[in-house]
């Protein structure tokens, strides 16, 4: 299974999902394979609308494939944040909500009988020091207001130092992309269909119909659903998420002392940890060294930092995989489920899910459903993509900024002369100025080297390289590209310019 990245996470050793034949017309064309876009066409073609999954690469391609798949109701957003931004009643509200998630998934693990290794388990968060301690009370004590079952404990399942800690149960863990295929079986079976390598290019509105128009056709539907993170093209809501990149290190241990736990630190960035049995053979996860996606240079280094930092605790064998993953932070602490905003009232959205994104795309299926199969939702209000009000001149700024065409280029350049110009190692890459122009150039393991138009074609910020992934990831709204241009993470929706190679013609 393809992902979007040169590691290896986990979680991607699955067999081809066979696409079907695209439909030229549906009830719901849902943007994006991943576990929001799946679980919310499987529960709206069980409520009875016709659904079309439409995923550029292949299912599980983005975040879906490479989280770490902890289930929580123990969020990100610590309920006392949720409290001051929305209320007491929100905070007990958004519990609630996502404990409803969770169960919906272990409900589709036992309807559907999905093999997903889905087990239930307690979780430890635990402090350093007296800062991190007042943090922990304040965490307790208003999960505990919002009615999470959490007190403070005495002792902690991995060999950590600290000073104090609590356990909270009812939460979960799972095999994230053999759950993501039972889904997708289960959705198949009710008649819906999941087409891959299939690039949506364009959404064009008419009087009667809206027209998906993609890479392998295009289809008329009554609603569109974008399940991509971020949608394509520039809207407000690029705006208000954030993207990030965490890492992720997969070991197996040499005394078999596995935690039967989730497990998470405060420091900031915060660590996790948690065991994962895959085809028999057991692997303590371990991930951290979150950071905004295209600033850090050397991202090779989280690997080395992360390792480092559990060989302190544990008796590493192997580090067997190791990855990184991308999220979105909302700008408030709440995702963003509903109307697109700037869209017809069709066109729907759901981002800003954090690093609870299995979670919160289990329950954009349960809010979507009730918008486009009922008209309304008792939870629309405090989703509400809408929430986040525009300066003035805002209008402005996505006009002027939508879809940047390529433009600083143009031409083709002889790339002996930027290979005399720039010294550049196998397997390393660099953002130059060439004849006036910016370029990103990457030279493979056999030598060949690779340029493009470094302005990613979303707003034109500079992508940066990450060096783990072999991909140009951009820093303004995370859109990424793999060394050759090509686009793999939205809200780009154009590849970076490929500047082509010519030859020195010799006198």
């Amino acid at each position: 299974m393809k992902r979007d990245g040169q590691l290896i996470s986990l979680w991607q050793d699955m067999p081809e999902h066979i696409s079907r034949h695209m439909p030229a017309q549906a009830d719901v064309v849902v943007v994006g394979g991943g576990i929001t876009g799946i679980s919310t066409a499987l529960r709206l073609q069980r409520e009875g609308k016709k659904c079309v999954i439409l995923e550029a690469q292949n299912i599980g391609f983005g975040t879906t494939g490479g989280t770490t798949a902890h289930l929580n109701t123990l969020l990100d957003t610590p309920y006392y944040t949720i409290k001051d931004n929305f209320g007491q009643n929100n905070a007990d509200l958004v519990f609630t909500l996502v404990s409803k998630a969770l169960n919906l998934i272990e409900k589709n693990v036992i309807g559907y009988e999905i093999d997903c290794s889905f087990e239930w388990k307690d979780a430890y968060l635990f402090a350093h020091d007296k800062k991190q301690n007042n943090e922990l009370d304040k965490i307790v004590e208003s999960a505990r207001l919002s009615g999470v079952n959490i007190d403070f404990c005495e002792q902690i399942p991995v060999p950590a130092v600290f000073e104090k800690a609590a356990r909270l149960s009812g939460q979960a863990q799972i095999h994230a992309t053999k759950y993501l295929y039972g889904i997708a079986e289960a959705f198949e079976r009710m008649g819906g269909s999941i087409i891959q390598n299939c690039r949506v290019t364009d959404v064009i509105h008419e009087q009667d119909w809206t027209i998906v128009h993609a890479s392998k056709g295009k289809i008329k539907t009554d609603h569109v659903v974008y399940a991509t993170h971020t949608p394509p093209g520039v809207n407000v809501l690029h705006f208000e998420v954030a993207p990030y990149r965490s890492y992720v290190l997969a070991v197996t241990l040499a005394d078999n002392n596995y935690p039967d736990a989730l497990v998470y630190d405060l420091d900031e960035p915060y660590h996790y940890y948690r065991t994962q049995e895959v085809d028999g053979k057991k692997y303590l996860i371990f991930g951290g060294e979150d950071h905004k996606t295209g600033h850090l240079e050397n991202t090779e280094y989280c690997f080395t930092k992360l390792e480092s930092y559990l060989r302190k605790q544990y008796a590493i064998d192997e580090v067997a995989f190791k990855w990184s993953s991308q999220y979105f932070e909302p700008a408030d602490g709440l995702p963003y489920i509903g109307h697109l905003p700037g869209n017809p009232s069709n066109v729907w959205v759901a981002t800003g899910f954090g690093g609870n994104g299995m979670i919160y795309g289990t329950l954009t299926s349960c809010i979507l459903t009730d918008l486009i199969c009922k008209g309304e939702s008792a939870h629309a209000q405090l989703f509400s993509p809408s929430r986040f009000k525009p300066v003035a001149g805002f209008s402005n700024i996505i006009k002027e900024g939508a879809d940047a065409a390529a433009m600083l280029i143009g031409n083709k350049f002889a790339f002996e002369k930027i290979e005399g110009a720039v010294e550049l190692a196998c397997n390393e890459a660099k953002l130059v100025r060439f004849e006036g122009h910016s370029v990103g150039l990457y030279k493979n393991e056999e030598g060949k080297l690779f340029a493009v138009n470094p302005a990613c074609p979303h707003i034109s910020c500079n992508v940066c390289w990450n060096g783990a992934e072999k991909t140009w990831d951009c820093p303004c709204h995370g859109s990424r590209f793999s060394f050759t241009g090509e686009l793999m993470t939205a809200p780009a929706r154009k590849d970076l310019e490929v500047i082509e190679r010519t030859e020195i013609k010799q006198k």
